[in-house]
């Protein structure tokens, strides 16, 4: 498809192995998305994941805008400060049935933010499993407000494209290095509480 000269707007979808990012690209991905997906070599879960990136695209209201999912295991983490570079907002995804991917999450949050800091909204998926977490607890369990913290399901794209206009609205926002960055490290604790995304 033909694609705006605009200045395209860089957005990195992060988040541990499983929380839906590969899902989640190819939701809102106008174009056939670029992925890197690999045989796993060690028990993660599944069969396949991310070991670079994925990569899709599309236009809202105009405005063209580049997803870059990254690998969600830390072995990677030099993908992570790569695909950031030039990003403008990063949206986590955290699978809420999975409590015990949730220092992995915040992890992955401090890594990124630290380096290049950006606004962010963490996306709760999963939100229809049993057990599953909800919004307003991640929040507390990751220390911010409830305002950076929404459900979705990554499979259907009206619910992707809420948790976009969220971070674009955070962006727009952002007038300052310090308002850019509202994450600060503090002491987090750890809490122990039918998948069908993928990363």
């Amino acid at each position: 498809m033909k694609h705006s000269a605009v200045t395209p707007l860089k957005l990195i979808i992060s988040g541990p192995v499983g929380a839906g990012k590969t899902t989640f690209v190819s939701t809102l991905s106008e174009d056939p998305v670029v992925n890197s997906d690999e045989q796993t070599t060690e028990e993660i879960g599944k069969t396949h994941t991310t070991v670079a990136l994925d990569f899709g695209r599309f236009v809202l209201q105009g405005r063209p805008l580049h997803l870059f999912g990254t690998p969600g295991q830390s072995r990677f983490d030099f993908m992570w400060e790569i695909l950031s570079e030039g990003a403008l907002g990063l949206l986590l995804l955290v699978a809420g049935d999975r409590p015990a991917d949730f220092p992995q999450a915040l992890s992955i949050l401090r890594f990124i933010t630290s380096r290049n800091p950006m606004p962010f909204i963490i996306a709760v998926t999963r939100q229809d499993s049993k057990g599953a977490w909800g919004p307003e607890k991640i929040a507390g369990y990751f220390a911010v407000p409830t305002t950076r913290v929404i459900g979705i399901d990554a499979r259907n794209a009206q619910s992707s494209l809420g948790a976009v206009t969220c971070l674009l609205s955070l962006i727009e926002g952002s007038t300052s290095g310090n308002s850019r960055n509202p994450f600060h490290s503090t002491s987090h604790s750890t809490s122990n509480s039918n998948v069908k995304e993928s990363t």
